[in-house]
């Protein structure tokens, strides 16, 4: 499941992204938009700033704006920053791999085989989706909404 602090930084990270032309954004017009508890929202944006994804100004007319652009900025890197590995077993992870207490054989075992498929089909997918990505399916259904 994905936890809220990802959740959130998706969807500051998509606000940002549909403000790039705009001045730096107050953490909390973000929070108050987004619906995101400001305090947890100010460690998130850190995080995202601390690696790269963010730039942030102090001061008047201050706050945060994109680093990147929203096409750089995949689903897989936000992930691994908010909440490390993407795999559902520490076994099956490529970066943040531990083996399991009670395995006897890596080799010969059909949840690690499992969940390395499931790993790798997530993987695809969120390697392939950006902050842009997320931005055009929100538009595509809400223009779909309005037709019918």
């Amino acid at each position: 499941m994905l936890s809220k602090k990802t959740k959130y930084a998706i969807k500051a990270l998509v606000a940002l992204g549909k403000n790039v032309e705009k001045p730096p954004m107050q953490i909390s017009k973000i929070a108050e938009e987004e619906h995101i508890p400001k305090k947890f929202l100010e460690q998130i944006l850190l995080d995202l700033r601390n690696a790269g994804f963010l730039y942030s100004k102090k001061g008047a007319g201050g706050g945060y704006s994109l680093n990147k652009k929203p096409e750089e900025i995949l689903l897989v890197q936000v992930m691994r920053v908010t909440d490390g590995p993407i795999a559902m077993v520490p076994c099956a992870s490529l970066n943040f791999y531990h083996k399991c207490d009670e395995c006897v054989d890596e080799k010969t075992c059909g949840i690690r085989s499992a969940f390395i498929d499931v790993r790798d089909a997530t993987l695809k997918v969120l390697s392939e989706t950006s902050i842009a990505d997320v931005i055009g399916r929100e538009d595509t259904l809400k223009s779909e909404i309005n037709i019918l």
